[in-house]
């Protein structure tokens, strides 16, 4: 196992953003029975350390790769635009628009009715952002449009957390 392999490579798979999760799972047992550290038990020192390294590089690989966020916005990396979502939060003004208005549904909903409905809009509009999400990278191959639409994702992501704590408030 190369550990200087890209998460891809390491799993061998093909650089896209759309992955076949049973077969990212089948790969990460593949690659964990090879370098589990309880293989190598009885084995030198050096030959344990490199198998846990091996097992965290594993790990971390799938982690990413699993996550559609993080693996998007590690092929934004390897396609050579990182997001940097630390330091660039421009979005698109009907992006910030569409935010309050989400805002302002979630704050004036008084029911778990009115909640459910900023939650299917949501859920709608997180569907299409990752369709668009897979269209920029699997298609066009476009990572700057990725990187802008992980970002885009993020501040959905977040406020789906806080959509789902307010339906938890509402059953408690």
């Amino acid at each position: 196992m190369n550990l200087a392999n890209d998460d891809f490579e390491l799993f061998g798979l093909p650089r896209r953003f759309a992955l076949d999760r049973g077969e990212l799972e089948s790969r990460r047992r593949a690659l964990q029975a090879e370098v589990h550290p309880d293989r190598f038990a009885g084995a030198d020192a050096a030959s344990r350390r490199a198998a846990m390294q091996s097992a965290v590089r594993v790990n971390e690989a799938y982690a990413r790769l699993g996550d559609p966020l993080k693996r998007a916005a590690y092929l934004c990396q390897l396609g050579g635009t990182p997001v940097r979502a630390e330091d660039n939060t421009a979005m698109p003004l009907d992006f910030l628009r569409q935010q309050m208005a989400w805002r302002e549904s979630l704050d004036d909903a008084g029911s778990r009715d009115e909640v459910d409905a900023v939650a299917r809009e949501l859920a709608h509009e997180r569907r299409l952002a990752y369709d668009r999400l897979a269209g920029a990278i699997d298609e066009r191959r476009d990572f700057a449009a990725a990187a802008e639409q992980v970002r885009a994702l993020m501040f959905i992501e977040r406020f789906a957390a806080d959509v789902d704590d307010r339906l938890v408030a509402l059953e408690g």
